[in-house]
């Protein structure tokens, strides 16, 4: 007389499995996913791992970045290789390939072909490109990954080097330790993703853009802050 009992009980258990909370939310799960939340690290204080980047199974043109957690470094994955660059000092950084690390917010996508676009020559700064990108995809409402690849006359990158121990309950607070670079006269190649509806979220709250860029000779990688465009390409995942 049991077994009507267990088959009520059954299917409730199973909706309530299905219900539980995810740390990993998806706009598109076949092109882009998202893991933690700028907002909750510059607000609430958020600073530990919410994804460990060698947990990532599909590593075939995978490309993602974000920060290390505790605020300690910058990541960034292009086509499959892992880069973590940490501070050294005011003028210098070190810069290692490292799937081994965390992140307390990440975005990362796969994207296997591209589609190239030549950058129009009045494109030269950060908000020129996230116009142009922003009037060529007005259809496109998921985000998605895109990439530069050349020449820069000049660019500012940033690495977050929060001291140990602090707490966070603000964006001042959160860029603590922080520290600048500047290149000049550089090869190089920018991974950045684009969203309208993402802001606070992966992206500052005044940008649909979040890139980073690292050199040719992977000596310098860092959150791209600003770029003074000389000759680059644009790649956009083929099919938008």
């Amino acid at each position: 007389m049991m077994y009507p009992r267990i088959l009520l009980v059954l299917p409730a258990a199973l909706l309530v499995q299905c219900k539980s909370p995810q740390k990993e939310t998806s706009t598109n799960p076949k092109t882009l996913k998202i893991v933690g939340a700028m907002k909750n690290v510059m607000w609430s204080g958020d600073l530990e791992g919410k994804i460990e980047l060698d947990s990532i199974k599909n590593k075939n043109g995978l490309y993602g970045l974000g920060p290390k957690s505790f605020l300690t470094g910058e990541l960034l994955i292009n086509n499959g290789v892992s880069y973590l660059s940490k501070v050294t000092s005011d003028s210098t950084m070190s810069v290692e390939r490292d799937f081994q690390v965390s992140a307390p917010f990440f975005v990362y996508s796969n994207v296997t072909e591209w589609k190239e676009v030549e950058l129009p020559i009045e494109i030269k700064g950060i908000k020129d490109l996230e116009n142009y990108i922003d009037s060529i995809v007005q259809e496109r409402e998921t985000p998605f990954a895109f990439k530069l690849v050349g020449d820069v006359s000049r660019a500012i990158i940033h690495i977050q080097n929060l001291p140990e121990g602090t707490k966070v309950s603000s964006p001042a607070e959160a860029h603590q330790g922080q520290t600048n670079y500047s290149l000049s006269d550089k090869e190089v190649e920018v991974i950045g993703f684009f969203s309208r509806k993402h802001q606070g979220v992966f992206t500052h709250h005044d940008s649909y853009l979040h890139m980073h860029l690292i050199t040719k000779d992977e000596n310098k990688m860092g959150h791209l802050d600003e770029i003074e465009i000389k000759k680059m390409k644009l790649y956009l995942p083929k099919g938008i």
